[in-house]
Parts: structure tokens; C-alpha cells; sequence
């Protein structure tokens, strides 16, 4: 890379902004589903079925393209990916019928699946190429604060857009039309970070595997699955709980609990980055596990107060544990696997926000979404203790490669 230090310093920042906008982007449809369903006579079933399309377009996504940016380049996948977005944007402005809705949220997913390995693999090499021999805490901290922090913007612009400013249903899109279009040009403008081999590319579809150590692998893949579990339910059924159960109508409402999870998460990610691994496992799992213990009391005494403050704190114990997971799969994986790597770790995170939502979605058609949150928090509960047995084999998410490098450097 010849690009010049203030190009670099330039360019990680624009990528992760780039990175902010399509994740808040992706979740501007969360406070608004209330809407959908007032207006066109949506249940919450039809909501489950609208997340789910496009969870199965973020899977679809990293299955076939969230890896091929190793090969052909960052900006390559980066650029049509932002497109897509951009492209969702529209669909969502031209109907708020069911089918128009069902194929914007399977393009945004689309996008997004390509856009979330490729923008954590960019960023980490713009960081290195900028700061060589540098900590990666500035990597390990954006990143996921872009991706975290990015999904609980965007609930709080469409919330607080769709309350206070006219066309609920229109004016949000609108916004993030203009931020996704500056959001293309700040990439293209960025320097590359990967070189093209000469040849024939040999393309094949993402595989789930091991890259580097196969129990710091094998650990973060087990922490972003519990970690977007959680994640998951706040953006697809919380909303609807809130307006329903708890009979709290405001859209600003609802985009400010979606918010508070995912900005406790990205917060808890920027202020840990000092904790040893073990102090990082311990907190990780310990507020994820009194998190969803606490939101599960609230709702079965229809406490808001409950609701919101485990919520929060289950997005703390989530925000921790995904930003040990990336950080120790992007120091592990070679350079040349490094997309491959994360792709893979991001479909694991993907199949966690998904299949449980979709799930309980399907569930409360039954049951009583209390009882139905309760058998979650239980599975949920034995997916963390599993992340505690691993982290005790080896290396853990908490205790990324780049750490122990690190305390090794300064050791000598």
C-alpha cells in the first residue's frame, strides 16, 4: 500500500462511518412496525416472517459474497453493497405493502451481508497500514461500535423521525438516502487495501470453518451466536411487546429501548478495551446472564423499568463478548483468509439474530409471549455456559491473539 498516512487516517474513519450508516440503516424499520401494522393489518406473525426474510438475505449474502473481498478487493464488495442499501431505500418509499416491504428488508439484507466482514476486514487493514506495530484496540473498538452501535442509531433516527417529523413512513428513508449516497462516494475515495493475484479467481461459496486456532475460532463463534440472540429479539419483537403488553404506543419510545440495548453494547465495547481476557469473559457473560433474567422479570410483572434496564444490561454482556470475538478471529486469521474469516463469524452471529426470533415469532402464535421469553432465557442461559466451558480451553473471545501478542511485547 503506497497511499500516504493522512489518506489512511482518512479513509479508516470513512469506512467506518460507511459501516455506521448501512447497519443503522438496517434497523430503521424496527420502531416503525407498529405502523406497518396499523396501516396495512400486519399481526406480529407477519412481522417475524418480514425479519426473517431478511435475515435470510444477510445469510444468502455472507454464504456468497461476504468472503469474495479477499480476492477481488474491500471496495469492490463495499460499493455495491452500499448500492443495495441505497436501492432498499427507494422500495421502501414507492409502497408500504407487504410484498414491496418483504423484498426491501431481503435487499437490505443483502447488502448487509456483504458489507459487515468486508468493512471489519478493511478497517483492520487500513488501522495496521496506518498504525503498523500499533495496539488494534482502536480497530477492535470501532469496528464493532460501528457495527453495534450503528444497529441502535438507526431505531433511534426512524423513532424519533417517524414521531416528531411529518410522512413517519417516508421521511426516515429519505434521510438515510442522502447518507448512503455520501456514504459511497467517502469509499470510493478510500484506499484500497488489497492486492489482486494475477489469474483466474476460482470462486466458491463462504465455508464455516476453523481459520487459525481452532478454540479461539470455535469460542467466538459460541459468543456472537448468544451475543445476536439477544440482539435479535430486541429488533424484531421488542417494539411490538412494548405497544402491546405494556401499552406504551410512542414510536420514539420504542426506538429509544432498541437503541438503549445496542448503545449500552457499543459503549460497554469502547470502555472495556483495558480489561484483561478473563475480566472481560466474566463481565461479558455475567451481565448477558443477570441481563435476560432481569428483562425476563419485567415482563412477567409488565415493568417497563425491569424491561429496559435488563435489556441494557444484556446488551452490555453482548457488546463485550461480539467485540472479543472479532478482535480474536481477525488477529488469528491470516491476512489472505482474514474476509473468509469474519464472514464465516458474522453468518454464526447472522443464523444467532435470525433463527430465535423467528422462532419465538413463530411460538407466540401459541403461546404467551411471557412464557415464550422465558424458555429463550433458559436456552439462552445454556448457550453462556457453554462460552464459559470454552473459554476455559485455551484461548477465549475475551482474550484475543492480539492480546496476548500484546502482553508478550511487553513483557520482554
Amino acid at each position: 500500500m503506497t497511499a500516504s498516512p493522512a489518506r489512511l487516517h482518512l479513509g479508516f474513519w470513512s469506512i467506518a462511518l460507511a459501516f455506521l450508516t448501512a447497519m443503522a440503516f438496517s434497523t430503521v424499520p424496527t420502531p416503525l412496525y407498529p405502523l406497518y401494522m396499523k396501516q396495512d393489518g400486519f399481526d406480529t406473525f407477519t412481522v417475524t416472517i418480514v425479519f426473517a426474510v431478511y435475515a435470510v438475505g444477510v445469510v444468502i449474502s455472507l454464504l456468497l459474497a461476504g468472503h469474495v473481498s479477499d480476492r477481488l478487493g474491500r471496495k469492490t464488495i463495499l460499493i455495491p453493497a452500499l448500492a443495495l442499501e441505497l436501492l432498499a431505500a427507494v422500495l421502501f418509499l414507492t409502497s408500504t405493502s407487504l410484498p414491496v416491504l418483504l423484498a426491501a428488508r431481503f435487499v437490505t439484507g443483502l447488502g448487509v451481508g456483504m458489507i459487515t466482514a468486508t468493512a471489519t476486514a478493511h478497517l483492520s487493514e487500513l488501522h495496521a497500514a496506518h498504525r503498523p506495530g500499533a495496539s488494534r484496540q482502536r480497530f477492535e473498538v470501532v469496528s464493532t461500535a460501528a457495527n453495534s452501535g450503528g444497529l441502535g442509531l438507526g431505531t433511534l433516527l426512524a423513532g424519533l423521525l417517524a414521531q416528531f417529523v411529518y410522512a413517519p413512513l417516508r421521511t426516515p428513508y429519505l434521510v438515510f438516502i442522502g447518507l448512503l449516497a455520501v456514504s459511497i462516494v467517502a469509499v470510493a475515495l478510500t484506499p484500497e487495501t488489497v492486492t489482486r493475484v494475477p489469474g483466474r479467481y476460482a470462486y466458491r461459496p463462504q465455508r464455516i470453518g476453523a481459520h487459525g486456532d481452532r478454540t479461539v475460532y470455535l469460542a467466538a463463534a459460541t459468543s456472537a451466536l448468544a451475543s445476536f440472540a439477544v440482539f435479535g429479539v430486541f429488533t424484531s419483537l421488542a417494539p411490538g411487546f412494548v405497544a402491546g403488553t405494556l401499552h406504551h404506543s410512542s414510536r420514539a419510545l420504542a426506538g429509544a429501548i432498541v437503541f438503549a440495548v445496542f448503545g449500552a453494547a457499543a459503549a460497554a465495547q469502547a470502555l472495556t478495551g483495558r480489561l484483561s481476557g478473563p475480566a472481560k469473559t466474566r463481565l461479558g457473560l455475567l451481565a448477558q446472564a443477570g441481563g435476560i433474567v432481569t428483562l425476563v422479570a419485567g415482563m412477567h410483572t409488565a415493568s417497563l423499568a425491569a424491561f429496559l434496564i435488563g435489556g441494557v444490561a444484556a446488551g452490555i454482556g453482548a457488546g463485550v463478548l461480539f467485540k472479543a470475538a472479532v478482535g480474536a478471529v481477525a488477529a488469528s486469521a491470516a491476512p489472505a483468509e482474514r474476509g473468509e474469516a469474519l464472514a464465516g463469524l458474522f453468518l454464526i452471529a447472522y443464523l444467532g439474530l435470525g433463527v430465535p426470533a423467528i422462532g419465538l415469532g413463530v411460538a407466540t402464535q401459541s403461546l404467551p409471549a411471557v412464557t415464550v421469553m422465558t424458555w429463550f432465557a433458559g436456552a439462552l442461559l445454556v448457550l453462556l455456559g457453554a462460552v464459559a466451558l470454552l473459554s476455559r480451553r485455551g484461548q477465549t473471545p475475551a482474550q484475543p491473539v492480539a492480546e496476548v501478542r500484546e502482553l508478550a511485547h511487553s513483557a520482554r
